[in-house]
């Protein structure tokens, strides 16, 4: 029988390590989008020093806070430095030290910079000043949607959504194509998201169509539409040759769907040549393990380390650490701190479940069961929630749940990716 089990495990690599068949993608489609010139980081730099001059020269002139922040946030987005989104904070809170917090849209703008930074209890406080002053209340009650969101609190967050209804609305739209997808429902959520890109191509607004692509591409792939995810992802590069997320949405689906984990390294390699974001160390490390190579993945996750001691990044990446930590067996005590600090923070299913995955790789399987029942299973839809709770279950014995979730886990491999399919067949 191990010998039977040895060689169906074999077999499961080596298929999962083939390419297949079926592409979607054409190198040529999006090669110039690999190697072009950093329109959007000069544009941004150059508004950068314009306001910089400005605010040197004049330095009562508060307005001009405003302005530099946005630039710098036009910085953070192109080279994903976080030094600048860090910057942009500053200058925002001394515009609200100017107004004595006392304008609403100066207070959203400060909210907006926290929610960037993981800072969502930060944010609720300030938009709930800004929701006193009332002024512009919608923009103020769709952003309270956002953040009650993110900190689990949904009964608050379906209230705000009520509170903004207008179905004419891009902003409205989108929301609910959030909420709907929150709630597992992705065809509605396509459904709200085609109509908000609707508005979006409208309205002539790049950034915002740009950003309808993304979003849409992201909702398509999940939902197995691949090749109209890459092509909304190729509209969104005709937009910005320079956005590093489409080139990303790309790299997976030549991962994940085509696996190609070569050329997507390939495309990654491209983007952080000059656009710096931790998470991207983390995906080249699960290429670089699909492809078998442990010295390149172990390569990774060291730059990885590295990259999140900037203490700039707060708990930013906290999910990514906490899950990477509970899998490295010398940091598993780190990881439940790390989940304890999230759940605190943001009480959510996904943050409980980073707490129960903690605690099973730390060999506490009964803690974690306990957890994953009481605050996670019904109460989310993320694919790779859905794959801690099976191993769960497994590790308890709850082989009828866990047949359960093996069906639904199966149908979100694309989503998940190749070497997470590979755990999942072995559930």
């Amino acid at each position: 029988m191990k010998t039977i089990y040895s060689l169906l495990v074999i077999v499961l690599l080596f298929s999962c390590s083939t390419k297949t068949d079926t592409t979607v993608t054409n190198h040529s489609d999006y090669a110039g989008f690999l190697t072009t010139e950093r329109q959007d980081y000069k544009k941004a730099k150059k508004e950068q020093q314009f306001w910089l001059k400005k605010l040197k020269k004049e330095p009562n002139q508060y307005p001009y806070l405003s302005k530099l922040a946005a630039a710098e946030l036009q910085l953070f987005d192109a080279t994903g430095r976080i030094e600048h989104l860090i910057e942009a904070e500053a200058r925002l809170v001394a515009l609200n030290k100017k107004t004595n917090y006392k304008t609403s849209s100066h207070l959203r703008s400060l909210a907006r910079n926290y929610i960037s930074q993981h800072r969502f209890k930060d944010a609720l406080s300030l938009l709930e000043q800004a929701e006193i002053l009332a002024e512009d209340l919608k923009s103020t009650q769709k952003m309270l949607f956002d953040v009650h969101l993110e900190l689990g609190n949904n009964t608050q967050a379906k209230q705000y959504l009520e509170a903004v209804t207008d179905y004419s609305s891009f902003d409205f739209l989108i929301r609910t194509a959030k909420w709907n997808d929150h709630n597992g429902n992705l065809t509605a959520a396509i459904k709200y998201m085609e109509k908000a890109l609707a508005k979006a191509e409208s309205s002539k607004n790049k950034a915002l169509i740009q950003w309808s692509y993304t979003n849409i591409a992201d909702f398509y792939g999940h939902d197995g539409q691949i090749e109209k995810s890459y092509d909304y992802y190729l509209k969104s590069l005709a937009i910005n040759p320079n956005n590093a997320y489409a080139k990303k949405g790309i790299a997976w689906i030549v991962y994940s769907y085509e696996r190609n984990p070569k050329e997507a390294l390939r495309i990654l390699n491209s983007i952080t040549e000059t656009y710096n974001a931790p998470d991207y160390y983390l995906l080249k490390a699960e290429l670089s393990e699909y492809l078998n190579d442990n010295n390149a993945k172990n390569n990774y996750l060291k730059q990885y380390n590295v990259a999140v001691q900037n203490q700039n990044y707060g708990v930013m990446y906290n999910t990514y650490n906490a899950k990477l930590f509970a899998e490295t067996h010398s940091e598993q005590t780190k990881a439940i701190t790390i989940a304890e600090q999230e759940v605190n923070n943001r009480p959510t299913a996904q943050s409980y479940d980073l707490l129960a995955w903690a605690h099973y790789n730390n060999g506490n399987s009964e803690i974690a069961l306990t957890i994953i029942e009481q605050h996670v299973d019904g109460k989310t839809f993320e694919p790779e929630v859905l794959y801690h709770i099976a191993e769960i279950y497994k590790a308890n014995n709850k082989t009828e749940a866990v047949a359960r979730l093996k069906k639904e886990l199966t149908d979100a491999t694309y989503e998940l990716g190749p070497v997470m399919a590979m755990k999942i067949q072995q559930l």
